[in-house]
């Protein structure tokens, strides 16, 4: 979905994200009394009756200061406003109007933006009469409202909607296929980020050298030509053992989500470092969840004898990232832009190839050829009958049998490589499914 964009700014821990989250409808973004939290922006979509739009969440605002990634945050809620076509302050409707808020104030006038005032955390009747000094921001009349508990929503979305009647579209999508979806995951610190700023051409997301600046995943469409995508950068997603942050736990459990929601995702490995065994658990991720995959190993510009390193890189994703073995390998740098743009062809080809459709009488040809060349022994042997495609994305495929206990797993394994190079599935991830001709007496 699209619409015009609608922006969420305002100072620190004034209940920003909560608000996202109601009006999004679902817990998208990272919501905790720890200040700083949300630090990209960060976009879902709204839907109410006829109103429509496309929501964004900006980092805290702390203009004058010396906050940590103060300017970082700055440079990308400065975007988002150049983008919107309507922005909603947000402050803390029972503290008052603080230094923060007035230079924050400051800032949105100039924008010549509509702007609607939430004054959030107005939980009831008896903190209503603590907006009233609100009005000496010269914004409005400020809206009372709880994103935590509802209270106030239908009258914020009455007030969007007279705002946005005659708004524009910045991301107007047209008819046909949404963007492929395409997430990049990692270990923190490999260069997620500045991957997607080098493929979109604007610094779209923070970057910094201190791991884990991503804690949440950040949707940014990309269009080249015709091909429309959505990029997801990821949190950095760390070894178990070295958890402890609530808020982190909580980007591991998005940052896996978002292998489940995209189409492809790209694995970005840090070529100065080598593949570590978080590498392999977070293709293992991508395995499980059958999403087709690219390896994209990053900071090439730094490696030196390339042609030896490309061999033993190709080496090492062969062996040590066995569920990524038949994934494409494009070696990159995101600072030069170094066959970066490969990357999105190499999506395409792998995600189309799990498009592919396969007949019922030419599958169950080559079911006939394969079992004939694959014998499992036995007095009483596993045999197949026949198979039907059931479904593409990945494509899934039931094969019935005479027992499916029987298949032993190096059968399964041969299966699905003759499966693959009969049809040029490529590196599309198969699920086959082994079904019993008919069921069991119980």
């Amino acid at each position: 979905m699209s619409g015009p964009l609608v922006a969420i700014v305002g100072a620190p821990n004034v209940g920003k994200s909560t608000l996202f989250n109601r009006m999004v409808g679902k817990r998208h973004a990272i919501v905790t009394d720890q200040p700083g939290v949300t630090r990209d922006r960060l976009y879902g979509d709204v839907e109410r009756d006829s109103l429509r739009f496309r929501l964004v969440d900006t980092g805290g605002l702390t203009p004058n200061t010396a906050a940590p990634f103060a300017d970082e945050i700055m440079q990308q809620a400065s975007t988002a406003i150049r983008e919107a076509a309507v922005l909603l302050f947000v402050l803390d409707g029972r503290a008052g109007a603080t230094a923060i808020d007035h230079d924050v104030a400051l800032l949105l006038r100039r924008s010549d933006r509509p702007i609607v005032l939430v004054a959030n955390k107005i939980d009831g009747d008896k903190h209503e009469p603590l907006i009233h000094e609100l009005h000496e921001l010269g914004l409005g009349e400020p809206l009372p409202l709880s994103a935590e508990h509802g209270r106030g929503m239908d009258e914020l979305y009455e007030r969007l909607e007279a705002l946005l009647a005659d708004a524009p579209e910045p991301f107007p999508d047209p008819e046909g296929e949404g963007p492929l979806k395409v997430a990049i995951v990692g270990r923190p610190n490999v260069g997620k980020s500045s991957l997607v700023n080098r493929l979109v051409g604007e610094k779209r997301v923070m970057v910094s050298d201190i791991p884990g600046t991503t804690r949440d995943a950040i949707d940014t469409l990309l269009r080249i030509g015709e091909r429309r995508y959505l990029l997801i950068d990821t949190a950095g997603i760390r070894r178990p053992g070295r958890i402890r942050e609530r808020v982190e736990r909580f980007s591991i459990v998005r940052a896996k989500a978002n292998i489940e929601r995209c189409d492809a995702a790209i694995l970005v490995l840090a070529a100065d470092e080598g593949i570590a065994a978080q590498d392999t658990h977070i293709a293992g991720y991508v395995h499980d969840a059958y999403k087709p995959l690219v390896v994209a190993v990053n900071k090439w510009d730094l490696i030196e004898g390339r042609e030896a390193a490309a061999k033993r890189w190709a080496d090492d994703v062969r062996v040590r990232l066995r569920f990524a073995k038949q994934a494409p390998m494009v070696l990159i740098s995101a600072l030069t832009g170094q066959r970066a743009i490969n990357l999105l062809e190499r999506v395409d080809a792998v995600h189309a190839s799990g498009a592919i459709h396969v007949g019922t009488s030419e599958l169950n040809r080559w079911l006939e050829r394969a079992a004939a060349l694959h014998h499992q022994g036995g007095k009483h042997p596993f045999r197949v009958y026949y198979a039907t495609q059931t479904g593409v994305h990945p494509p899934r495929f039931a094969i019935f049998c005479n027992d499916p206990d029987k298949a032993h797993f190096s059968t399964k394994r041969y299966l699905e490589n003759s499966l693959r190079e009969a049809f040029g599935f490529g590196a599309s991830p198969l699920l086959l499914q082994f079904r019993p001709r008919r069921e069991k007496r119980r």
